[in-house]
């Protein structure tokens, strides 16, 4: 339930807003201290159902698949950041993928469908590596077009490609956050006062 109190002033640092002369205060902060839950050692049950929740809505729609999991088992407290730090490899070498392919399509006598078509092995070969899976279908799909020399058909397939990654990327970004606030909930105990 939120907490409604009467003031005259607004301090977006407690996460309030202001209606009139009432603010509301998030419920993912402290009425007493105005700090995030998390900081007081709160929440971590709803942060580990936050990104649960997050994982089956990108399982249901086909945006990750069981690899994903396979390598969330890999990490373990001796590295416990392993997966974010495979994702931002990934992130990072497909920000490479991506501008190749964009300046191969870029030039109007582009004719290279076989260097296009290494740079899709690569982008599909990593992508299933992480479990993006929707990434993946698409770069199938842009190989194809490639292989049949394609360009109107690699542009679309690009443009496709562009937009699954940034969702992907976004939610995966989303994702990692939620786990760091898990973490800091877990690990930072503070009494409360009342």
């Amino acid at each position: 339930m939120r907490d409604i109190r009467r003031s005259g002033r607004r301090d977006s640092t407690r996460g309030e807003r202001k209606y009139g002369l009432f603010q509301v205060i998030s419920p993912s902060r402290s009425a007493k201290t105005g700090l995030p839950l998390w900081l007081l050692g709160l929440g971590v049950d709803r942060l580990r159902t936050d990104m649960s929740r997050l994982l089956a809505l990108l399982f249901h729609q086909g945006v990750l698949d069981e690899q994903f999991l396979q390598l969330q088992q890999l990490q373990d407290e001796s590295c416990p950041n392993f997966v974010s730090e495979v994702i931002n490899i990934y992130f990072h070498e497909s920000e490479k993928l991506l501008r190749n392919l964009r300046g191969l399509l870029s030039d109007r006598e582009f004719s290279d469908y076989k260097k296009m078509g290494i740079h899709l092995n690569q982008f599909m070969g990593s992508s299933s590596s992480i479990g993006a899976k929707r990434v993946r279908n698409v770069c199938v799909a842009f190989r194809a077009a490639s292989e049949q020399n394609n360009r109107a058909g690699c542009l679309r397939a690009l443009e496709l490609l562009e937009h699954e990654y940034c969702y992907l990327k976004n939610k995966l970004h989303e994702f990692f956050q939620i786990e760091q606030q898990r973490v800091l909930a877990a690990g930072v105990r503070y009494p409360i006062q009342n």
